[in-house]
């Protein structure tokens, strides 16, 4: 049944990129790269974007945003709160919906990228297109992975799990990072003001990244409040104390 799971998703994979292609507009694509070929002047003029190329590039980021920025950190973190959810059925949900998150994100950036060659001049003379050509590559790696993992037990399962989780954070942290320079590219060539999207952003992947921290450290935190009330302090009884106080007493005799 997994594996008929599994077969069916990288049939939907497949026909979403075939399908891709015709859903991106493709009327005017020369023109669109016209546009932006014959906006940039050489004299270090601003770019001068026509309505339809500002619409297309603004499309471009918000795909990429969307998938890097959003979805991808996303499914980390639901992947890192099922491994610390003790309901089977919890950790089922939270599964799917990582594998939900992650496939939108790579079908998103790569309707992007379909954009993004379709419409614009790709001379790849900028970091930004640079990092994005490679990112592409590795973003469709990672649920090829995904998807053909190891059973549990299986001798190869640890090194996959690593393979895989060590990948899937270079690819969101890459994509992050390739989304603040495709700001910074946008504001050099056309001289707009990026500081509200960029502060916009940096709020965003803070919020993030706090909360993978707080996963990590929320039932050690939850424990802390709820010692029983004899491991705080010794009675007359039963002298237990908290082991850093035994640590303590125990120097204090010597």
């Amino acid at each position: 049944m997994l594996a008929s799971g599994r077969k069916g998703l990288l049939v939907l994979c497949t026909c979403f990129v075939i399908l891709s292609s015709f859903m991106v507009p493709s009327d005017g694509s020369s023109s669109s790269t016209e546009d932006l070929n014959q906006s940039h002047n050489k004299t270090g003029h601003p770019l001068q974007l026509t309505p339809k190329a500002a619409f297309q590039l603004k499309l471009h980021a918000l795909f990429h945003w969307s998938s890097f920025g959003f979805l991808m950190p996303v499914g980390i973190l639901l992947v890192r709160m099922s491994s610390k959810s003790k309901s089977g059925r919890c950790v089922r949900v939270l599964f799917y919906c990582h594998v939900i998150s992650q496939i939108a994100a790579v079908l998103l950036a790569t309707s992007g990228a379909a954009l993004s060659l379709m419409h614009f001049e790709n001379s790849f003379s900028n970091t930004h297109q640079r990092v994005g050509l490679t990112l592409y590559a590795f973003m469709w790696l990672q649920p090829i992975i995904g998807f053909f993992r190891p059973e549990r037990g299986a001798k190869v399962r640890s090194l996959w799990f690593f393979v895989h989780w060590l990948l899937g954070i270079a690819v969101c942290a890459t994509g992050i990072a390739n989304v603040y320079t495709g700001l910074r590219t946008y504001h050099e060539r056309t001289t707009k003001s990026v500081s509200v999207w960029t502060g916009l952003l940096t709020v965003e992947v803070s919020f993030l990244a706090f909360f993978y921290l707080l996963i990590d450290r929320w039932s050690y935190m939850i424990k802390q409040g709820h010692l029983p009330v004899e491991q705080l302090r010794p009675n007359d009884n039963h002298r237990t104390y908290p082991t850093t106080l035994r640590k303590e007493l125990a120097m204090v005799q010597e």
